[in-house]
Protein backbone atom coordinates (compact mmCIF):
# COMPACT_ATOMS: atom_id res chain seq x y z
CA UNK A 1 0.00 0.00 0.00
CA UNK A 2 1.02 3.57 -0.91
CA UNK A 3 -1.26 5.94 -0.73
CA UNK A 4 -0.05 9.91 -0.58
CA UNK A 5 -1.93 12.18 1.88
CA UNK A 6 -2.11 15.60 -0.16
CA UNK A 7 -4.03 17.79 2.39
CA UNK A 8 -5.27 17.85 5.97
CA UNK A 9 -8.49 19.43 7.19
CA UNK A 10 -8.55 19.07 11.31
CA UNK A 11 -11.04 20.92 14.45
CA UNK A 12 -11.42 19.56 17.73
CA UNK A 13 -10.83 21.13 20.98
CA UNK A 14 -7.33 22.41 20.01
CA UNK A 15 -8.84 24.84 17.32
CA UNK A 16 -9.60 24.25 13.34
CA UNK A 17 -6.62 23.57 11.35
CA UNK A 18 -3.06 22.32 10.87
CA UNK A 19 -1.53 25.90 12.37
CA UNK A 20 -3.74 25.46 15.45
CA UNK A 21 -2.94 21.28 15.89
CA UNK A 22 1.02 22.06 15.43
CA UNK A 23 0.69 24.73 18.27
CA UNK A 24 -1.26 22.79 20.41
CA UNK A 25 1.36 20.13 19.94
CA UNK A 26 4.17 22.51 20.69
CA UNK A 27 2.21 23.99 24.02
CA UNK A 28 1.86 20.09 25.15
CA UNK A 29 -1.55 20.70 26.36
CA UNK A 30 -5.17 21.41 26.06
CA UNK A 31 -7.46 22.69 28.56
CA UNK A 32 -10.70 20.60 28.24
CA UNK A 33 -13.89 23.01 28.03
CA UNK A 34 -16.57 22.37 30.68
CA UNK A 35 -20.06 21.15 29.03
CA UNK A 36 -23.36 21.82 30.49
CA UNK A 37 -25.81 18.73 30.73
CA UNK A 38 -29.99 20.37 31.11
CA UNK A 39 -31.14 17.78 33.34
CA UNK A 40 -32.38 19.41 36.49
CA UNK A 41 -29.45 21.27 38.46
CA UNK A 42 -26.58 22.16 35.89
CA UNK A 43 -24.14 19.68 35.68
CA UNK A 44 -20.49 20.48 34.64
CA UNK A 45 -18.63 17.56 32.99
CA UNK A 46 -15.16 18.32 31.07
CA UNK A 47 -15.11 18.14 27.78
CA UNK A 48 -13.10 19.17 24.46
CA UNK A 49 -15.59 20.89 21.97
CA UNK A 50 -14.95 21.66 18.53
CA UNK A 51 -15.42 24.70 16.76
CA UNK A 52 -17.14 25.59 13.48
CA UNK A 53 -16.91 28.93 13.31
CA UNK A 54 -14.82 28.61 10.15
CA UNK A 55 -18.19 27.71 8.00
CA UNK A 56 -19.17 31.19 8.34
CA UNK A 57 -18.76 32.85 4.90
CA UNK A 58 -18.76 29.29 3.38
CA UNK A 59 -22.27 28.49 3.68
CA UNK A 60 -24.92 30.47 4.15
CA UNK A 61 -26.52 31.18 7.33
CA UNK A 62 -30.10 29.85 6.20
CA UNK A 63 -28.32 26.75 4.95
CA UNK A 64 -26.19 25.91 7.77
CA UNK A 65 -29.86 26.70 10.21
CA UNK A 66 -30.65 23.02 8.50
CA UNK A 67 -27.07 21.18 8.87
CA UNK A 68 -26.70 20.04 12.28
CA UNK A 69 -23.67 20.09 14.66
CA UNK A 70 -22.27 16.62 13.33
CA UNK A 71 -22.18 17.82 9.56
CA UNK A 72 -21.09 21.10 10.77
CA UNK A 73 -17.96 19.22 11.69
CA UNK A 74 -18.09 17.22 8.51
CA UNK A 75 -17.99 20.29 6.50
CA UNK A 76 -15.33 22.05 8.42
CA UNK A 77 -12.98 19.52 8.33
CA UNK A 78 -13.95 19.18 4.72
CA UNK A 79 -12.84 22.74 3.43
CA UNK A 80 -9.80 22.77 5.24
CA UNK A 81 -8.56 20.10 4.09
CA UNK A 82 -9.08 21.18 0.37
CA UNK A 83 -8.03 24.63 1.61
CA UNK A 84 -4.76 22.99 3.06
CA UNK A 85 -4.16 20.99 -0.26
CA UNK A 86 -4.05 24.21 -2.77
CA UNK A 87 -6.48 23.49 -4.58
CA UNK A 88 -9.81 25.78 -5.35
CA UNK A 89 -12.11 22.81 -6.01
CA UNK A 90 -12.24 18.90 -6.34
CA UNK A 91 -12.68 16.99 -9.32
CA UNK A 92 -16.60 16.07 -9.22
CA UNK A 93 -16.77 12.78 -10.90
CA UNK A 94 -13.38 11.61 -9.74
CA UNK A 95 -13.08 12.32 -6.22
CA UNK A 96 -15.01 9.63 -3.67
CA UNK A 97 -15.45 10.44 -0.21
CA UNK A 98 -15.07 8.07 2.38
CA UNK A 99 -16.50 8.91 5.75
CA UNK A 100 -16.12 7.54 9.28
CA UNK A 101 -17.81 7.82 13.33
CA UNK A 102 -17.87 5.66 15.95
CA UNK A 103 -21.17 7.52 17.70
CA UNK A 104 -22.47 8.89 14.69
CA UNK A 105 -24.72 11.91 14.97
CA UNK A 106 -25.69 11.21 18.01
CA UNK A 107 -26.61 15.18 19.24
CA UNK A 108 -28.95 15.00 16.68
CA UNK A 109 -30.26 11.12 17.02
CA UNK A 110 -30.76 11.76 20.89
CA UNK A 111 -33.28 15.27 19.84
CA UNK A 112 -34.84 13.42 16.90
CA UNK A 113 -35.82 10.58 19.34
CA UNK A 114 -36.96 14.01 21.87
CA UNK A 115 -38.53 15.11 19.50
CA UNK A 116 -40.51 11.67 18.83
CA UNK A 117 -41.12 11.03 22.20
CA UNK A 118 -42.60 14.52 22.56
CA UNK A 119 -44.52 15.07 19.63
CA UNK A 120 -45.53 12.00 18.48
CA UNK A 121 -44.45 9.68 15.02
CA UNK A 122 -46.92 11.91 12.65
CA UNK A 123 -45.35 15.30 14.11
CA UNK A 124 -41.92 13.87 14.75
CA UNK A 125 -39.10 17.00 13.28
CA UNK A 126 -38.52 15.91 9.99
CA UNK A 127 -34.96 17.73 9.84
CA UNK A 128 -33.98 15.78 13.03
CA UNK A 129 -34.85 12.73 11.23
CA UNK A 130 -32.83 13.61 7.83
CA UNK A 131 -29.99 14.45 10.02
CA UNK A 132 -29.67 11.62 12.10
CA UNK A 133 -28.88 8.57 9.49
CA UNK A 134 -25.10 8.51 9.84
CA UNK A 135 -24.57 9.32 5.63
CA UNK A 136 -26.22 12.52 6.19
CA UNK A 137 -22.87 14.32 6.52
CA UNK A 138 -20.81 12.88 3.85
CA UNK A 139 -24.85 14.02 1.69
CA UNK A 140 -24.07 17.89 2.99
CA UNK A 141 -20.41 17.48 2.12
CA UNK A 142 -21.44 15.96 -1.79
CA UNK A 143 -23.64 18.59 -2.31
CA UNK A 144 -21.67 21.40 -1.43
CA UNK A 145 -18.51 20.36 -2.54
CA UNK A 146 -20.37 19.07 -5.90
CA UNK A 147 -19.27 15.35 -5.59
CA UNK A 148 -20.77 12.78 -8.01
CA UNK A 149 -18.18 9.84 -7.03
CA UNK A 150 -18.65 6.94 -4.93
CA UNK A 151 -19.65 7.71 -1.49
CA UNK A 152 -19.76 5.76 1.33
CA UNK A 153 -20.10 5.85 5.45
CA UNK A 154 -18.45 3.40 7.81
CA UNK A 155 -19.49 3.02 11.85
CA UNK A 156 -17.20 0.48 13.42
CA UNK A 157 -16.64 1.91 16.76
CA UNK A 158 -12.85 2.15 17.29
CA UNK A 159 -12.19 0.23 14.25
CA UNK A 160 -13.90 3.09 12.07
CA UNK A 161 -10.68 4.73 11.09
CA UNK A 162 -8.77 1.62 9.75
CA UNK A 163 -11.62 0.30 8.24
CA UNK A 164 -12.78 3.34 5.97
CA UNK A 165 -9.03 3.66 4.94
CA UNK A 166 -9.09 0.19 3.66
CA UNK A 167 -12.11 1.17 1.77
CA UNK A 168 -10.57 4.11 0.43
CA UNK A 169 -7.35 2.45 -0.67
CA UNK A 170 -9.50 -0.47 -2.28
CA UNK A 171 -11.09 2.49 -4.38
CA UNK A 172 -7.52 4.04 -5.49
CA UNK A 173 -6.39 0.84 -6.49
CA UNK A 174 -9.06 -0.23 -8.41
CA UNK A 175 -9.22 3.11 -10.36
CA UNK A 176 -12.86 3.91 -8.93
CA UNK A 177 -11.73 6.99 -7.09
CA UNK A 178 -8.49 9.18 -8.71
CA UNK A 179 -8.66 11.36 -5.44
CA UNK A 180 -10.57 10.06 -2.33
CA UNK A 181 -11.67 12.44 0.53
CA UNK A 182 -11.20 10.33 3.56
CA UNK A 183 -13.04 12.05 6.90
CA UNK A 184 -13.07 10.88 10.46
CA UNK A 185 -15.92 12.55 12.78
CA UNK A 186 -17.50 11.94 16.03
CA UNK A 187 -19.45 14.53 18.12
CA UNK A 188 -20.10 15.36 22.39
CA UNK A 189 -23.46 15.22 23.38
CA UNK A 190 -25.35 15.64 26.94
CA UNK A 191 -26.51 12.30 26.59
CA UNK A 192 -22.41 11.14 26.50
CA UNK A 193 -21.52 13.48 29.28
CA UNK A 194 -24.17 12.20 31.41
CA UNK A 195 -22.77 8.33 30.50
CA UNK A 196 -19.35 9.52 31.24
CA UNK A 197 -20.49 10.64 34.86
CA UNK A 198 -22.42 7.75 35.89
CA UNK A 199 -20.16 5.53 34.57
CA UNK A 200 -17.32 6.73 35.72
CA UNK A 201 -18.00 9.38 38.58
CA UNK A 202 -17.47 12.97 39.15
CA UNK A 203 -14.10 14.48 37.40
CA UNK A 204 -12.21 16.73 39.62
CA UNK A 205 -9.02 16.32 37.32
CA UNK A 206 -10.02 17.73 34.08
CA UNK A 207 -6.91 16.03 32.13
CA UNK A 208 -7.06 12.73 30.84
CA UNK A 209 -3.41 10.99 32.51
CA UNK A 210 -3.30 8.36 29.73
CA UNK A 211 -1.41 4.65 30.55
CA UNK A 212 -1.99 5.48 34.42
CA UNK A 213 -2.01 2.23 35.60
CA UNK A 214 -5.79 1.42 37.15
CA UNK A 215 -6.71 4.98 36.42
CA UNK A 216 -9.72 6.02 34.32
CA UNK A 217 -8.94 9.28 33.38
CA UNK A 218 -11.16 9.87 30.10
CA UNK A 219 -12.11 13.26 28.89
CA UNK A 220 -14.74 12.64 25.80
CA UNK A 221 -13.99 14.57 23.01
CA UNK A 222 -15.30 15.56 19.79
CA UNK A 223 -13.58 16.73 16.15
CA UNK A 224 -13.59 15.89 12.73
CA UNK A 225 -10.11 14.96 10.84
CA UNK A 226 -10.17 15.03 6.86
CA UNK A 227 -7.36 13.58 4.58
CA UNK A 228 -7.49 14.34 0.72
CA UNK A 229 -5.65 11.27 -0.57
CA UNK A 230 -4.47 9.97 -4.14
CA UNK A 231 -2.07 7.61 -5.36
CA UNK A 232 0.12 10.59 -7.00
CA UNK A 233 2.57 12.35 -4.33
CA UNK A 234 2.11 16.06 -4.20
CA UNK A 235 4.63 18.29 -5.87
CA UNK A 236 4.13 21.02 -2.71
CA UNK A 237 4.35 19.36 0.21
CA UNK A 238 5.52 16.35 2.04
CA UNK A 239 3.22 14.71 4.71
CA UNK A 240 3.85 10.99 4.02
CA UNK A 241 2.17 7.99 2.57
CA UNK A 242 0.09 5.71 4.30
CA UNK A 243 2.36 2.71 3.73
CA UNK A 244 0.20 -0.07 5.74
CA UNK A 245 -3.45 -0.39 7.59
CA UNK A 246 -3.95 -3.43 9.40
CA UNK A 247 -6.94 -4.80 12.03
CA UNK A 248 -6.40 -7.54 14.45
CA UNK A 249 -6.08 -8.24 17.94
CA UNK A 250 -3.61 -8.00 21.38
CA UNK A 251 -3.39 -11.74 21.06
CA UNK A 252 -2.08 -11.81 17.30
CA UNK A 253 1.86 -13.16 17.69
CA UNK A 254 2.67 -11.58 14.18
CA UNK A 255 5.08 -9.23 14.02
CA UNK A 256 4.63 -5.90 15.67
CA UNK A 257 6.30 -2.74 13.56
CA UNK A 258 9.43 -2.39 15.25
CA UNK A 259 13.49 -0.94 14.09
CA UNK A 260 13.19 1.92 12.45
CA UNK A 261 9.12 3.02 13.72
CA UNK A 262 8.02 5.67 15.89
CA UNK A 263 4.38 4.52 17.67
CA UNK A 264 1.62 7.00 18.71
CA UNK A 265 -0.42 5.75 21.11
CA UNK A 266 -4.10 6.48 21.20
CA UNK A 267 -4.45 5.72 25.08
CA UNK A 268 -7.45 7.82 25.76
CA UNK A 269 -7.68 7.32 29.80
CA UNK A 270 -9.97 3.96 29.02
CA UNK A 271 -7.79 2.15 31.68
CA UNK A 272 -9.35 -1.17 30.37
CA UNK A 273 -8.19 -0.39 27.49
CA UNK A 274 -4.95 1.53 28.28
CA UNK A 275 -3.42 -1.35 29.86
CA UNK A 276 -2.59 -3.36 27.04
CA UNK A 277 -0.77 -0.75 25.65
CA UNK A 278 2.48 -1.84 27.15
CA UNK A 279 2.27 -5.70 26.21
CA UNK A 280 1.67 -5.21 22.31
CA UNK A 281 4.27 -2.72 21.81
CA UNK A 282 7.94 -3.87 21.86
CA UNK A 283 10.35 -3.19 24.74
CA UNK A 284 12.62 -0.40 23.97
CA UNK A 285 10.49 1.24 21.22
CA UNK A 286 10.22 5.29 20.98
CA UNK A 287 6.35 6.08 22.07
CA UNK A 288 4.56 9.49 22.28
CA UNK A 289 0.59 10.13 23.44
CA UNK A 290 -1.62 12.73 22.26
CA UNK A 291 -4.91 12.85 23.39
CA UNK A 292 -4.94 15.09 25.78
CA UNK A 293 -4.49 17.30 23.06
CA UNK A 294 -8.16 16.50 21.97
CA UNK A 295 -9.81 13.93 24.31
CA UNK A 296 -11.29 10.86 24.18
CA UNK A 297 -13.47 9.35 21.34
CA UNK A 298 -13.85 6.43 18.83
CA UNK A 299 -12.40 7.64 16.00
CA UNK A 300 -9.08 9.45 17.82
CA UNK A 301 -6.45 7.38 15.72
CA UNK A 302 -7.34 9.87 12.68
CA UNK A 303 -5.84 12.66 15.25
CA UNK A 304 -2.84 10.20 15.39
CA UNK A 305 -2.34 10.15 11.71
CA UNK A 306 -2.59 13.83 10.69
CA UNK A 307 -0.26 14.08 13.96
CA UNK A 308 1.80 11.47 12.15
CA UNK A 309 1.78 13.41 8.93
CA UNK A 310 2.81 16.72 10.31
CA UNK A 311 5.55 14.98 12.10
CA UNK A 312 6.85 13.97 8.72
CA UNK A 313 6.04 17.62 7.14
CA UNK A 314 7.95 19.11 9.87
CA UNK A 315 10.85 17.21 10.56
CA UNK A 316 10.11 16.42 14.19
CA UNK A 317 8.68 13.94 16.51
CA UNK A 318 6.34 15.98 19.19
CA UNK A 319 6.92 15.59 22.56
CA UNK A 320 3.91 13.90 24.72
CA UNK A 321 1.98 16.19 26.57
CA UNK A 322 3.22 16.18 30.56
CA UNK A 323 -0.08 13.91 31.77
CA UNK A 324 0.95 10.91 29.98
CA UNK A 325 2.49 8.34 32.02
CA UNK A 326 5.60 6.47 31.70
CA UNK A 327 5.69 3.13 30.08
CA UNK A 328 7.85 0.36 31.64
CA UNK A 329 10.74 -1.00 29.24
CA UNK A 330 9.36 1.99 26.35
CA UNK A 331 11.21 5.03 25.66
CA UNK A 332 8.44 7.95 25.91
CA UNK A 333 9.21 10.75 24.15
CA UNK A 334 9.36 14.09 26.50
CA UNK A 335 11.33 16.75 24.47
CA UNK A 336 11.08 17.81 21.01
CA UNK A 337 13.80 16.01 18.46
CA UNK A 338 14.47 15.33 15.04
CA UNK A 339 12.56 12.53 13.26
CA UNK A 340 15.12 10.34 12.05
CA UNK A 341 12.41 7.60 11.70
CA UNK A 342 11.75 6.19 8.20
CA UNK A 343 7.56 4.96 9.94
CA UNK A 344 5.26 6.02 12.29
CA UNK A 345 2.71 3.73 13.16
CA UNK A 346 -0.84 5.32 14.98
CA UNK A 347 -1.62 2.19 17.73
CA UNK A 348 -5.03 2.05 18.57
CA UNK A 349 -6.66 -0.60 21.30
CA UNK A 350 -9.97 -0.93 21.87
CA UNK A 351 -13.17 -2.81 23.85
CA UNK A 352 -12.33 -6.77 23.57
CA UNK A 353 -8.84 -6.52 22.72
CA UNK A 354 -9.63 -5.02 19.21
CA UNK A 355 -5.98 -3.84 17.44
CA UNK A 356 -5.73 -1.23 14.73
CA UNK A 357 -1.86 -0.74 13.18
CA UNK A 358 -1.76 2.90 11.11
CA UNK A 359 1.85 3.02 9.40
CA UNK A 360 2.70 6.24 7.74
CA UNK A 361 6.27 6.47 5.99
CA UNK A 362 8.29 9.19 5.16
CA UNK A 363 9.93 8.05 1.61
CA UNK A 364 6.95 7.22 -0.83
Amino acid sequence: MKIFINGIGVTGGFGSGVDELLASLRRRCSAPAPSVEDDGPEILYPAYIADTSYLEGRISKRALRRIDHFSQLALTGSYLAVNDAGIDHLDSTKTGLVLCSGYGSARTTFSFLDSFIEDGDSCASPTLFSNSVHNAAAGHISIFMGLEGPSLTVSQFEMSVPSALLSAAQWLREGKAEQVLFGAVDEYCDVLGYCYRRFFGKRDDRRIAPLSPGLQSAVPGEGAVFLLLSNEKPLNRNYGCISSVKISDIYDQRPFPGGDCFHILNADGHSDCDKHYGDVIPDQSQVACYTPLYGSLPAGSAFDMAIAALSISEGTLFSSPESVFHLDNKKLLKENRPNNENNISCVKIGREGKLSIITLSKNG
